[in-house]
């Protein structure tokens, strides 16, 4: 199957410009973020998450499921090739919870070449994500008045993605932005899905952006921040999780009662 692109642009809602320059990367970006949801279901579920593009289509935009950090950047980055942009994806080492040096490359972004430079697009991270194209220059910190609320540093030869955290700017995740293949992506992949170490083996976890800000779920808290104001409730069985994953997220997947994690035990 070759890309539909009249396809992921009504899954996105997108009518807007195709040219590959950078309002349309930046706009696209947006538009991707605000559509598919960051969900890692198939892996609770024990099935197989793929990456190549017939089934991703087939998950993504027509199934009009999400996906995580592999299926959203593999996808992207067929969109923006089949528009003209040069692009490439790179494995990072997340380190929002853990240090450089026990955290494995189990994240994927896409760097794109632009005549104003190589910008970063990341549109599989979920809530910490960067809901703009992030420009690879060693900045410091967020630059006044640009709108960007992310910014990269070096550390040794690492590249550091550094936004906004809980208490303050935190580190996100680091790359060398060194050349790696499709099998390298198929591996780490393949430890997300699976391993009984992965994070998103045992958690339920989704994030979607909205027009004015985001909802997320962490097992069986929900959390939605609309502007300035933040709320929170907790899901109360699998009903109403099915419920929420079809009216916040988007999501018809009765499967979702299926689904057990060690942080919600008591659910019926």
């Amino acid at each position: 199957m070759t890309l539909d692109l009249d396809a992921y642009f009504a899954r996105t809602k997108w009518s807007g410009p195709t040219a590959p320059d950078l309002d349309t990367l930046t706009r696209l970006l947006g538009a991707h973020v605000r559509a598919i949801p960051f969900e890692n279901f198939d892996a609770l579920l024990g099935r197989r998450v793929h990456l190549d593009l017939d089934r991703l289509q087939a998950k993504l935009v027509l199934g009009r499921r999400g996906g995580y950090c592999f299926e959203h950047a593999t996808l992207f980055a067929e969109v923006l090739s089949a528009l003209g942009f040069r692009v490439t994806s790179h494995l990072a080492r997340v380190v929002l919870f853990t240090p450089k040096a026990e955290s494995s490359r189990t994240h994927m972004v896409n760097l794109v070449e632009l005549p104003e430079g190589r910008f970063v697009v990341d549109p599989g991270f979920g809530g910490p994500a960067a809901l703009v194209p992030i420009p690879l220059i060693d900045a410091g910190r967020a630059q006044p008045g640009s709108g960007v609320s992310h910014w990269f540093a070096h550390d040794g030869e690492d590249w550091i993605l550094r936004g906004p955290g809980k208490d303050g700017p935190a580190d996100l995740w680091v790359s060398l932005f060194s050349t790696d293949y499709p099998v390298d992506f198929e591996l780490s992949n393949h430890y997300v899905a699976t391993h009984p170490d992965s994070v998103f083996t045992h958690n339920i976890m989704l994030n979607l952006f909205t027009a004015d800000g985001r909802v997320s779920l962490m097992n069986r808290d929900v959390s939605e921040w609309q502007g300035v104001e933040t709320r929170g409730w907790r899901v109360a069985d699998r009903q109403a999780l099915a419920a929420l994953l079809v009216e916040r997220f988007g999501i018809a997947l009765p499967e979702a009662l299926e689904v057990r994690v060690p942080a919600v035990p008591d659910w019926t």
